[in-house]
C-alpha cells in the first residue's frame, strides 16, 4: 500500500504507482511542508465563499519535457493550478480566481510573493506553487498558501510523484488549502468506484469502473460479460467488493487493485444483494433471500462461515456499519413498507428509526458518525439525511429519481446517482450538506451505484 514518507528537508510527500523512493531528496528549490487542519462540523459555507482566493499558474525552474500527459513543466504548471482551482470551485466550497488572467509569479516569487499586487486585486488568500522535473523522471510539486492581509504563509507542502500521478499532487494541494481554511478534513485526493452503464434500457451493460474524485483517470475493471453492481472500496483502498451476475447466479467478488485480479467470496443460487465492508475490513455484510425471506448475513472477508444477523418476516437489505463498527444501519419492510432500522453489530437491538412518512431505503452511515444518508421515497426519490436516532430529517435533493447515497471521506458531501425520466440514463451527482451546491460528475458513459473511497494513503 502506498504511504507518504517524511524527509529531513521539510515534509516531502512521496507518491508512486509502484514502489516509493525511500531515499528521495528534494531539489534546490522552495521547501515545502504540510500543515494539518482541525476536524469540525461546518454547515454553512458562506464565509468561505466570501474569501477572495487567487490561484496562480505553478512556476518552474526550467521548462523541460515531462512524461506526463500534460506536456512540459511549464504546461504542467498550468494544468496543476487548474486542477487545484477546479477542486475548490466545483464543489461549491470556495469561489477562487485564476489561474487564467492573473499575474504569473516567477520561480523565485513562489515562496516570497509580491503582496501589494494581490492586495490591489482584493485577494484575501493566495495559492502559489512550483513543479520541478527530477533526473529520474519523477516530479517534485510544491504548494503554498499565503494570507495576503497578514503578509505571511499559512501552509505549505510538497510531494514527489511519478509522472502518471501528477493530478494527485494537485488534489493534495487543494486538500491542504481546503483543510487550512475550512478546518475540515480533506477529501479531494480520493477515488470513486461506480457502475458504468451502456446500451439500451432493456439490455444495459454494467461494468465496474473507477475514477478520481473529479472524474479524471477513469478506467474499467470488468469487461461487461457479467453484470456488476454495488461496489465498495475496502478501508485500506487495496480492494473493491462488488456483486456480479453471470448466467443468473449472483456472486460476491473482491477485486484486488494491486494485482488486478479478483477472488470469489460467495456464490449462491439464491438472490444476493448489497455486499458491504466493516470499518476494519475484516467482515463483509450481504443480504440473501431464502424461501422468500431476505436477511442480512455477516461473514469473514477472508471467507468462511456466515452468521445470520436478522430473522424477521419480509425483506432486510443493505447494512452500513457505523464508523466505530459497533452498529449497523439497514432497510427492512417488516413494518409493511421500506424503512430504516439500526441494530448492534451482532444483530441485537434491532429498532426502526425512520418515522416521517413515505418509504426509506439505502441508508449509509456518515464517516463522522453523526448522520445517516438515505433515499426517501414519497412520489419522487430524493436524497435525505437524518441523525442516527431518526431525528432532524432534511432533504438534500429535489429531483425525480435520486438514490443510493455515498459519503465523501470527510462526511461533508453526499454522492448519489440520478435517473432521467423515460430514457433511464443514469449519472453521478453530488451535493454538500447545505443542499445548495449540487454538481454532476463527468463520466464518459452512464453511471450508477457510486462508492466514494477514503482519502488515499
Amino acid at each position: 500500500m502506498k504511504t507518504f514518507h517524511h524527509l529531513a528537508f521539510g515534509l516531502l510527500l512521496a507518491v508512486s504507482s509502484a514502489a516509493l523512493a525511500q531515499d528521495a531528496a528534494p531539489p534546490a528549490q522552495p521547501e515545502a511542508q504540510a500543515s494539518e487542519g482541525l476536524e469540525v462540523t461546518v454547515s454553512d459555507d458562506s464565509e468561505w465563499q466570501d474569501l477572495g482566493i487567487a490561484i496562480t499558474v505553478f512556476a518552474t525552474d526550467a521548462d523541460v519535457p515531462t512524461r506526463t500527459n500534460a506536456g512540459s513543466t511549464s504546461a504542467l504548471g498550468r494544468a496543476l493550478s487548474s486542477v487545484v482551482a477546479a477542486d475548490l470551485k466545483n464543489n461549491g466550497l470556495f469561489k477562487p480566481a485564476g489561474p487564467g488572467g492573473l499575474p504569473q509569479p516567477s520561480f523565485d516569487q513562489v515562496r516570497e510573493p509580491n503582496y501589494p499586487i494581490w492586495s490591489m486585486r482584493s485577494a484575501d488568500m493566495l495559492v502559489q506553487g512550483y513543479v520541478h522535473a527530477n533526473p529520474d523522471d519523477t516530479l517534485t510539486v510544491g504548494c503554498y498558501l499565503f494570507d495576503v492581509a497578514l503578509k505571511q504563509p499559512l501552509a505549505k507542502a510538497g510531494w514527489k510523484v511519478n509522472p502518471q500521478d501528477w493530478r494527485r499532487a494537485a488534489h493534495k494541494c487543494a486538500d491542504m488549502v481546503y483543510s487550512r481554511l475550512s478546518g475540515e478534513s480533506p477529501f479531494f485526493d480520493s477515488r470513486i468506484a461506480y457502475i458504468a452503464e451502456t446500451g439500451p434500457k432493456s439490455h444495459r451493460m454494467k461494468r465496474l469502473a473507477v475514477m478520481d474524485s473529479d472524474g479524471a483517470n477513469m478506467r474499467y475493471l470488468t469487461s461487461g460479460q457479467a453484470t456488476a453492481l454495488t461496489p465498495r472500496y475496502s478501508p485500506d483502498y487495496s480492494k473493491i467488493l462488488y456483486l456480479s451476475y453471470l448466467n443468473g447466479e449472483p456472486s460476491i467478488y473482491i477485486y484486488d487493485l494491486r494485482s488486478n485480479t479478483q477472488k470469489l467470496l460467495l456464490r449462491s443460487k439464491n438472490p444476493t444483494l448489497a455486499p458491504r465492508w466493516s470499518p476494519d475490513g475484516k467482515w463483509v455484510l450481504y443480504s440473501m433471500a431464502i424461501a422468500g425471506n431476505t436477511d442480512i448475513y455477516k461473514m469473514p472477508a477472508s471467507g468462511g462461515q456466515a452468521t445470520k444477523l436478522t430473522d424477521s418476516p419480509g425483506i432486510d437489505i443493505g447494512g452500513s456499519f457505523s464508523p466505530d463498527g459497533s452498529k449497523i444501519v439497514f432497510e427492512s419492510d417488516r413494518s409493511g413498507s421500506q424503512q430504516v432500522y439500526v441494530m448492534n453489530a451482532d444483530g441485537s437491538g434491532q429498532h426502526r428509526i425512520s418515522f416521517f412518512g413515505g418509504r426509506s431505503a439505502t441508508p449509509e452511515w456518515s464517516p463522522r458518525g453523526d448522520q445517516i444518508a438515505f433515499t426517501h421515497i414519497a412520489g419522487n426519490l430524493r436524497i435525505a439525511v437524518m441523525s442516527p436516532n431518526g431525528r432532524n430529517m432534511r432533504y438534500l435533493t429535489n429531483s425525480w429519481q435520486d438514490e443510493a447515497p455515498t459519503w465523501s471521506p470527510n462526511g461533508r458531501i453526499v454522492q448519489f446517482f440520478r435517473t432521467e425520466k423515460n430514457s433511464g440514463v443514469t449519472s453521478i451527482w453530488q451535493v454538500d450538506l447545505t443542499g445548495r451546491n449540487e454538481r454532476k460528475l463527468p463520466t464518459p458513459v452512464g453511471a450508477s451505484d457510486p462508492a466514494w473511497g477514503p482519502v488515499r494513503p
